[in-house]
């Protein structure tokens, strides 16, 4: 029974009271047929939605958080329900603005205002008809085929808020459903109204597109669609193969999408995907030709990592650790890929540990995931080769407790020892012994550190102060 949850039948008594009719609506209906869990409850009413939120909030002893501006409420069930309320409405737009204007309407009206028929589809909770599908515009029957499909003339909806775009994209790449041909040629030609949305909420929608089952789809119909090159033009300029005589490149825009897809099939950690999808940004920037070698790409891992920021800042997502996350694993996503085409040596698995830190597992995922060559010996190789650089990380973490280490000697204790104030020597002196550790010269051990110390403190001319 769809409407089993007691809430239904409290809202539907308090609805019968006020004399009015009230109807769940969108996501928790769509979701119910299609099997998805879903703790947020729409319900429309035929009425004031806030005055039959604040009759619920009184029996349930529920705080009402209501917002005048846009005639609705919402309140929190002990049981961990969301339920919003609103009365049903019509709407109108300006267009140069994504706020409606909004005056009292039918159910009816409030469905076709939906973005998608599978987001149109309403229970009634009346006595008469209690549990009962109310569905205009074929919501079901697009469920049934895997249809994302709007309830009105497309142009018209996605003229009104340029954001149902982005929606449309996020749920086919959700649900693995289709976007039907009229609605997609909508959004193609639509596409320059994305302008008036918000970054902040193009970022959310982007979020749930990357977190995703396959978001490969999403990505290759945001690039179909046009929206692509405008609100994410660094991922757009990753496509495309240049020639020259017996030399092409692959296609990096494909080549990432591939990345992402074989990370989100191991990882559900939204920023190691996103470190996936900007992992080669700089490779339109650093592209070479040598006619001895063909294409290159020195130092994308170095353009691709400064990038990084003005990338987030643009799309406004958070300028905190996850952007410094994302920034080191695109700035170190070779490394793991030259230790296997080397020798695997301990110093370099050092500095692979060091850098990385905590984050080195995820690298590691990054790099295997990077290997999409249509040459299965060569990905069995490479995959092979990883095993062997884990296996050394695995001992040198044991042995020499390298990874997230500080050296031994800190710039306080060479002031201290040779009564000296803050210089360029302490920096240098600092950096020798880290490479000494990383390099395997000494252990990471503070005796074996300070020694050192002393002979480079002396190389420089350094003399002990009075009492160490």
């Amino acid at each position: 029974m769809p409407l089993s949850h007691p809430i239904f039948r409290r809202i539907a008594r308090l609805a019968r009271e006020q004399g009015v009719d009230a109807y769940v609506v969108g996501g928790y209906v769509r979701d119910h047929y299609l099997r998805r869990p879903s703790t947020d409850i729409d319900v429309v009413v035929v009425g004031s939605g806030i005055e039959l939120a604040e009759a619920l909030g009184r029996e349930l002893h529920a705080k009402v958080s209501i917002f005048k501006t846009f005639g609705t409420a919402m309140l929190r069930t002990r049981d961990g329900a969301e339920v919003e309320f609103v009365g049903a409405r019509r709407e109108s737009y300006a267009r140069d603005s994504r706020k409606p204007q909004v005056e009292a309407g039918t159910l009816e009206d409030d469905q076709r205002r939906r973005d998608f028929t599978i987001n149109a589809l309403a229970w009634s909770l009346s006595e008469e008809r209690f549990g009962e599908l109310v569905d205009p515009f074929g919501g079901m029957e697009d469920l049934d085929e895997c249809l994302i499909r709007t309830p009105c003339d497309p142009d018209i909806t996605f003229s009104d808020d340029p954001l149902r775009m982005m929606r449309g994209i996020r749920f086919a790449a959700q649900l693995g459903f289709t976007i039907d041909d009229e609605t997609f040629e909508a959004i193609r030609r639509n596409a320059d109204r994305i302008a008036i949305v918000s970054r902040e909420r193009i970022a959310v929608e982007l979020n749930k597109i990357v977190l995703s089952p396959v978001p490969s789809m999403g990505f290759e119909l945001l690039e179909r669609s046009g929206l692509l090159e405008r609100i994410f033009p660094e991922l757009h300029n990753l496509r495309g193969v240049e020639r020259r005589g017996a030399h092409a490149h692959k296609d990096n825009f494909q080549h990432t999408l591939k990345v992402l897809d074989n990370v989100a099939r191991r990882s559900d950690d939204l920023w190691l995907r996103w470190a996936a999808l900007l992992h080669d940004i700089g490779k339109p920037q650093s592209k070479g030709y040598d006619p001895r070698v063909g294409w290159t790409f020195h130092g994308h891992e170095v353009i691709g990592s400064k990038m990084v920021p003005a990338v987030f800042r643009r799309l406004k997502l958070p300028m905190n650790e996850h952007m410094k996350f994302v920034q080191k694993l695109v700035f170190l996503h070779l490394r793991p890929i030259i230790l296997s085409e080397d020798l695997v040596t301990d110093s370099a698995v050092r500095r692979l540990l060091f850098e990385a830190g905590d984050d080195v597992e995820k690298l590691m995922i990054l790099c295997e995931a990077d290997i999409t060559s249509g040459i299965d010996a060569k990905v069995k190789r490479y995959l092979h080769n990883f095993e062997l650089v884990r296996s050394k990380m695995k001992d040198l973490e044991e042995r020499d407790r390298i990874r997230n280490f500080q050296p031994p000697i800190t710039g306080e204790i060479i002031m201290r020892s040779y009564g000296i104030p803050p210089c360029r020597a302490i920096g240098e002196i600092k950096e020798r012994i880290k490479n000494a550790i990383l390099d395997g010269e000494i252990p990471n051990e503070y005796d074996a550190a300070y020694a050192l110390m002393e002979r480079l403190a002396a190389e420089q001319g350094l003399t002990k102060a009075a009492g160490e």
